[in-house]
């Protein structure tokens, strides 16, 4: 086991040194014509896009469903490449080629999305590429404790649709997704990483009796990593169409865990990558930051992007500590990792909470 461990983590020092497709921000400043600065005047044609997502789908510039769903459509347009030349990656092909991809099983609720996106991205004169991981970074910097994603520009339209089953299911095994995202360039810990997205998630649509906006998490509005915890916590399931679409309830009631996301948890491979990133804020966000960068530019290799990171906005903090819900302590976690101590945390004062579902305006 040890050396497994040890495999993944050179594997991953291996991945992470790999040359970034982004021009180095130049150390100057330039002031648009809006009046904002960057460091570099190709950067200023963002600004207007920044201010027209803000007021007309993030709600000037609220961390909502709208927010997370940019989020989860630029991973699923990402992810839709493989270093053997499958895909175009982060091309912005699944707002460009809806009506192909949006049909694919996994791609499931994506056309809310898109059709909020759709008449943005004509008015913004970027490419399909461009608009969508703008989109994502914009969003995902409106939720408190997320770091600020960096952002490269100058994708080219994309030419095809991504092809079909390369975005993993809450269905699949952990097998079968760490292949998926080995295809792609990724490695254990990376995967475990990217899913502290799931802190600001909820479901659009479910296929069990809990309502569309049931959250993954008890704080959905803070990207913390109270998720890693209540994912570990003692879950009841239940047989029927919830189970068949990885979507199964948490120990909280109202909220939900994806079958997945619980496998990864437990899995010896994943175990300790998932328990270290509870109550370590600082940590986990420079990983999730780091893993952003590396799948937001899948694919785009071959053309000289420019970094705009600056002109993402900055995110609010995230104070914590992370607790237990009320009634919970670590007698109800569900420990897979014992090569390290479990975090010791507090416990909130009070009732088991009921965890309302989150506002979905699609």
């Amino acid at each position: 086991m040890a050396f497994k461990r040890i495999a993944v983590l050179m594997a991953l020092a291996i991945s992470q040194l790999q040359p970034g497709n982004a021009a180095s921000i130049q150390k100057r400043s330039v002031t648009c014509p809006t009046g904002q600065t960057t460091a570099n005047e190709a950067c200023c044609v963002l600004f207007p896009v920044v201010d027209l997502l803000q007021k007309e789908l993030f709600d000037n510039g609220q961390c909502d469903e709208e927010a997370h769903a940019a989020l989860r459509l630029a991973f699923h347009d990402a992810i839709g490449f493989s270093n053997s030349g499958k895909g175009g990656g982060a091309d912005g092909s699944i707002l460009a080629f809806n009506s192909t991809e949006t049909a694919y099983d996994a791609n499931a609720g994506i056309d809310d999305i898109v059709a909020l996106q759709w008449p943005l991205f004509l008015k913004s004169n970027l490419t399909a590429g461009d608009f969508v991981h703008l989109a994502a970074a914009v969003g995902t910097a409106n939720c408190p404790g997320t770091p600020q994603l960096p952002y490269s520009f100058g994708r080219p339209p994309p030419v095809a649709p991504a092809p079909d089953l390369t975005v993993p299911q809450p269905t699949d095994s952990v097998t079968t997704i760490l292949a998926r995202f080995a295809e792609a360039g990724f490695v254990a810990p990376e995967v475990i990483w990217l899913l502290a997205s799931h802190s600001i998630a909820a479901a659009v649509r479910t296929s069990t009796s809990l309502p569309p906006g049931t959250a993954f998490d008890s704080c959905v509005i803070f990207s913390d990593t109270q998720f890693y915890l209540e994912v570990l916590l003692n879950g009841t399931q239940f047989p029927g169409s919830g189970e068949k679409s990885g979507e199964v309830p948490s120990a909280l009631a109202g909220e939900m865990r994806l079958a997945s996301d619980f496998a990864f948890s437990q899995d010896s491979r994943t175990a300790c990558f998932w328990q270290e990133a509870i109550d370590d804020q600082p940590f986990i966000m420079g990983k999730f930051e780091a893993a952003m960068a590396k799948l937001q530019v899948l694919g785009q290799s071959g053309f000289r992007l420019t970094d705009c990171s600056d002109v993402i906005p900055v995110p609010k903090a995230f104070s914590g500590p992370i607790r237990y819900p009320a009634s919970f302590n670590q007698t109800n976690v569900q420990i897979a990792c014992t090569s390290t101590p479990f975090p010791s945390l507090a416990t909130v004062a009070g009732p088991a909470p009921t965890i309302p579902p989150v506002s979905v305006t699609f």
